[in-house]
């Protein structure tokens, strides 16, 4: 469903809370480039079910990766509101907006962001040890399965492919049991069969364990994964789509055209 710039695509509950794990109101997000004002962000009030996996797709520049960034407390808007997991980020401070984001989001990028230095299992775990929590290591198996690494946990990243060396990423986004997994590209540096790979498993997160998954893709092909598609360009989200029955690609192809 194609929506007017400026125009709200929250339906249901509120920003306060309801059927949201993610909600934004009315962000806004400027950076100044030399005496030029730009606007990433502009009026975007967008809300995210529980248990959904949502694409934020649209050509460079067209806000998305801002968007994820306010979204998953790694960025402060310049004017509007965010709740994330029952907790309103708007106003808290930088170690305050750490510890929402070590509680309550798990995160996979483009280049997996492994430490090096440490083994496959030792990089999944960190982010419950580092909590200080009891890693459940039932729920850590069942992962591993899930992901076909078990025979690579004493692995360390050099000695993973990059496939590998993703879904191991994956792991440890989803074993800390997060409100929401925000994946950035996350096939952006992977053959086509890693990424098809990738995308299968986040799929199944949200069906076999509930995850709420939030992408950030400027591929059709991966945005197809989804069961919902926000399409954004200049800074505003300008179509709502649920994959089902949609041309993602042409949906895509025509909001690039009508730049």
């Amino acid at each position: 469903m194609a929506r007017e710039p400026g125009m709200s695509v929250i339906d249901g509950a509120g920003i306060d809370g309801g059927e949201h794990i993610v909600a934004a109101e009315n962000l806004v997000k400027t950076y100044q480039q030399g005496r030029t004002e730009i606007k990433a962000l502009d009026g975007v009030s967008v809300g995210f079910a529980p248990a959904r996996f949502t694409a934020i797709a649209g050509p460079s520049g067209s806000g998305k990766s801002t968007l994820m960034h306010c979204l998953a407390g790694l960025d402060t808007a310049t004017s509007g509101r965010i709740t994330l997991g029952g907790t309103e980020l708007t106003g808290l401070s930088d170690r305050e907006l750490t510890r929402v984001r070590r509680d309550k989001v798990g995160f996979v990028f483009q280049s997996f962001n492994l430490l090096p230095q440490l083994t496959a299992l030792e990089n999944i775990a960190l982010p419950v040890t580092m909590a200080g929590r009891r890693t459940d290591h039932d729920l850590l198996q069942h992962i591993v399965g899930l992901l076909g690494i078990g025979n690579r946990l004493s692995h360390r990243p050099s000695e993973l492919s990059g496939g590998q060396q993703q879904r191991v990423a994956l792991a440890r986004a989803l074993v800390a049991r997060p409100a929401v997994v925000f994946a950035d590209e996350p096939t952006g540096n992977l053959d086509s069969q890693s990424g098809t790979e990738v995308l299968d498993f986040l799929r199944r997160s949200v069906q076999d364990l509930g995850q709420t998954v939030i992408m950030v893709t400027h591929d059709p092909g991966a945005a197809a994964y989804a069961d919902r598609v926000l399409i954004l360009a200049d800074g505003r989200v300008v179509e709502d789509l649920a994959t089902s029955g949609t041309d993602i690609t042409r949906a895509m192809q025509v909001r690039r055209s009508n730049r």
